[in-house]
């Protein structure tokens, strides 16, 4: 079946979420933490994630934008940083204007000009997304961006993959699905998309009942897997 859709998961896919501590780290008088960072950022985004899927778990639905901060929040306890009320407000500020990955607006605008749909589907709140997306120009590649806020729950939940059905109008075998988060791969291959795993970091795939198609170490292929 040929790939009509391409959708993108956002947060560590299209934008890196490394990215508020690696830039907020090199600014002038912050090297009480600067040598931390890496470990910071790793447990705010592992946390962000827990607590994304246990509040799907137990119906306890919050905005994505709650669980960054509370993650953030955990983060900084856990490195001594629980105090330091400017770093807290420097670094969500910077969550605001994720930088993409290099070669991102190249693979969108050559999936556009291949006739492909494009869009995000992401826990992302719709305000976070839309400040992400303006900031790294990517609005005029992008057919639509999807909020998990539209339903009420966090992905991997079913009714999330829905959306883009919905949206679209295609078949869960047109749609092309890339991410870079494992659990979410695996997700949406169990929903019924072909799926690509961005898998930056050569980690081992996740064993869940869903797998991914294809993998790549980044975006750069993926025109040519949707046949483009």
């Amino acid at each position: 079946m040929t790939i009509t859709t391409c959708i993108f998961d956002a947060y560590g896919t299209l934008f890196d979420v490394g990215a508020a501590a690696r830039l907020a780290a090199g600014e002038p008088g912050q090297g009480h933490w600067a040598a931390t960072w890496p470990a910071l950022a790793a447990d705010w985004r592992l946390k962000q994630l827990q607590y994304s899927w246990l509040r799907a778990i137990t119906g306890d639905h919050c905005s994505f934008w709650q669980v960054t901060q509370d993650g953030l929040d955990w983060a900084l306890e856990r490195h001594g940083l629980a105090d330091d009320a400017e770093l807290r407000e420097r670094l969500l500020a910077l969550y605001w204007e994720l930088q993409a990955y290099p070669e991102v607006p190249q693979m969108l605008a050559t999936l556009k000009a291949a006739g492909k749909a494009t869009a995000i589907l992401s826990n992302g709140s719709p305000d976070m997304l839309g400040g992400a997306v303006e900031s790294a120009g990517l609005g005029e590649m992008l057919d639509a961006v999807l909020s998990v806020e539209a339903v009420g729950i966090f992905k991997p939940a079913a009714r999330v993959y829905d959306m883009v059905g919905q949206r679209f109008g295609c078949a869960p075998g047109q749609v092309l699905f890339v991410s870079s988060n494992g659990w979410d791969v695996a997700g949406a291959a169990a929903y019924g998309f072909r799926t690509v795993w961005v898998n930056r970091a050569d980690e081992p795939v996740d064993r869940l009942p869903g797998r991914p198609e294809l993998i790549r170490a980044d975006l750069t292929d993926i025109p040519n897997l949707a046949g483009a």
